[in-house]
C-alpha cells in the first residue's frame, strides 16, 4: 500500500510540475502578429451587351492619274512598194497536136469527140531543176460528158519521171462527146502523147 501510495504522489508532482513549466512557457514567449495590407479591390465596369464598337471608315485611296501619252517621234518608215519579185520561167511543155487513135467512123456522118479543154502539165520541180526531158504516152477513154476517164500509161521515157504530172493534166482534159443518132456516147482506148521539152537558150 505505501509503495501504490509513493507512486501516486510522484505521478501527482509530476503532473504539476509539468504544467507549471507550460505555463511558464505561454506566459514569457510573445509571438508577433504582422497584419496583411489589405488589397486594394478592383471595380471591373461590365460593358454593355449590345454595344457595337464603332470603325472609322477607311479614307478612299484615289489611283494616280494616268501619264500623259508621250509624243510620237518616231518618225513611220517609208515601205518602198516596189518589191522585186523572184520570176520563175516554167520550162516550155510541147504539146503537140493530139492524135486520137480510136475506133475509125468510115463514112458515118456522126461526129467523132473533139477535145474542147487542155491543160498543160506542170513540169516536175526535179526535172527542171536537173534539165531532164521526157515524154509521157498514154490511153484514156471518154464518158457521154466528155470527161477523161480510165487513164493508163502505156509508156514513158524516162520512167516513172513525167507519169503523175501527164495523168494530173489530163483529168483536167474535156471533150465533146461523140454523137451518135443525136445521142452522146462514151468513147474507149483513145491514146495521147504529152511532150516535156525545156525551153532553148536564145
Amino acid at each position: 500500500m505505501k509503495k501504490t501510495a509513493i507512486i501516486i504522489f510522484l505521478a501527482g508532482i509530476t503532473t504539476m510540475s509539468l504544467f507549471a513549466f507550460m505555463a511558464f512557457l505561454i506566459s514569457t514567449e510573445k509571438v508577433e502578429i504582422t497584419q496583411l495590407p489589405e488589397e486594394p479591390i478592383i471595380d471591373v465596369a461590365s460593358l454593355p451587351e449590345d454595344s457595337q464598337v464603332e470603325s472609322k471608315p477607311k479614307p478612299l485611296i484615289q489611283p494616280p492619274e494616268p501619264p500623259p501619252p508621250l509624243p510620237n517621234t518616231i518618225e513611220p518608215t517609208e515601205v518602198n512598194d516596189t518589191v522585186s519579185d523572184l520570176v520563175y520561167t516554167s520550162p516550155k511543155i510541147s504539146i503537140p497536136s493530139t492524135t486520137i487513135a480510136g475506133a475509125g467512123l468510115g463514112n458515118q456522118p456522126d461526129k467523132d469527140a473533139r477535145p474542147i479543154v487542155r491543160v498543160n502539165p506542170k513540169y516536175p520541180i526535179v526535172a527542171a531543176r536537173d534539165g531532164i526531158e521526157g515524154w509521157v504516152k498514154l490511153s484514156f477513154d471518154i464518158n457521154p460528158i466528155g470527161e477523161v476517164i480510165n487513164i493508163k500509161i502505156v509508156d514513158a521515157s524516162p520512167k516513172r519521171t513525167f507519169d503523175k504530172a501527164a495523168k494530173q493534166a489530163l483529168k483536167k482534159w474535156k471533150y465533146r462527146a461523140k454523137s451518135v443518132d443525136g445521142k452522146a456516147v462514151a468513147q474507149h482506148n483513145f491514146i495521147v502523147q504529152l511532150d516535156f521539152t525545156m525551153p532553148k537558150a536564145s
